[in-house]
């Protein structure tokens, strides 16, 4: 615990300096002594169970049933490019160091989305959630991640990871498909949204849909071949887990008022105006029973 809280202290600092220094070399270096260090923290026995919390401006996630944790964070060397560092830790029951460094090749692929990757060579991205399905007896652990891209546009990506028989990391697959949709398109190996830089887009998992939803997006200059300009325009698309794929949706809400009515299935006053309290109360409690159980979620990364 000594030697995790000391690497931690350095790890804390460094940290800081990649995310935040102006200078392009001085975040170069420190993202190396950044790297040098982590994995000799992980070196240290059972320090896959240690959370690295005040380690900030890096991503730490464990898998639903924690198996494996993956480590992402993103280098900007300018405004015009920045690439993803990552790696896998695997659990142990010895508690021994078995990881697998991510190899970001995103600035050498021109379709990122039409492929199985290896850690070799991963499509780099900060991993904001990550969420665990099944299909005959196999895990599926779905990421969500964000990259900074270019100076006009970021992106997200979503990405299925899967272990073969070597228990090693494979990406995407044709999990993506649009089999359902008025005119159908091939499946694609992982998702990718392309938006303007600044914008809050939506692209998680949502508990209570039981499905992913993905804001849909328009150009603001009436320009769709420039995804620089993309911005919501308050749909959402999305997908839904069967039998082991992610079933497009292309319009999640349909609902729709006729006219004259209000979006009110349950109102708080009756014909006469006059309000219920008991039905208030009930009401009011309900939602800070949700309000306290509620998981934010991450629009950026």
């Amino acid at each position: 615990m000594k030697k995790l809280q000391a690497k931690e202290d350095t790890l804390k600092e460094y940290s800081y300096y990649l995310n935040t220094d102006t200078l392009q070399e001085d975040r170069m270096v420190s993202d190396s002594v950044f790297t040098k260090v982590l994995v000799r923290a992980l070196l240290v026995k059972n320090s896959f169970y240690y959370p690295f919390d005040s380690v900030l401006g890096i991503s730490k996630i464990y898998s639903p049933d924690t198996s494996f944790r993956i480590i992402t964070w993103s280098l900007t060397y300018d405004d015009y490019y920045s690439r993803q560092r990552g790696a896998i830790q695997m659990r142990t029951a010895d508690g021994s160091l078995r990881l697998f460094p991510l190899r970001d090749v995103s600035e050498f692929t021109a379709k990122a989305e039409d492929s199985v990757r290896t850690r070799s060579n991963w499509i780099g991205a900060m991993y904001y959630n990550m969420v665990k399905t099944q299909y005959k007896g196999k895990n599926f652990y779905t990421l969500f991640g964000f990259d900074p891209f270019g100076v006009q546009s970021s992106m997200k990506w979503i990405e299925v990871l899967t272990f073969n028989e070597k228990r090693e990391p494979v990406f995407g697959g044709p999990f993506f498909t649009y089999e359902k949709d008025s005119i159908p398109l091939p499946p694609k190996y992982r998702f990718g949204l392309e938006f303007k830089k600044g914008a809050r887009i939506l692209v998680n998992y949502i508990p209570e849909e039981e499905m992913i939803l993905v804001d849909h997006l328009i150009s603001e200059t009436d320009q769709p071949e420039l995804p620089w300009t993309f911005i919501p325009d308050g749909d959402q698309e999305g997908f839904k887990w069967e039998n082991g794929k992610w079933v497009h949706i292309n319009k999640v809400f349909t609902f729709k008022l006729q006219d004259g009515q209000a979006p009110n299935e349950d109102p708080i006053l009756d014909a006469k105006g006059n309000r219920d309290e008991k039905k208030l109360q009930e009401k009011s409690d309900k939602n800070k029973k949700k309000e306290n159980e509620k998981v934010p979620i991450n629009y950026d990364n």
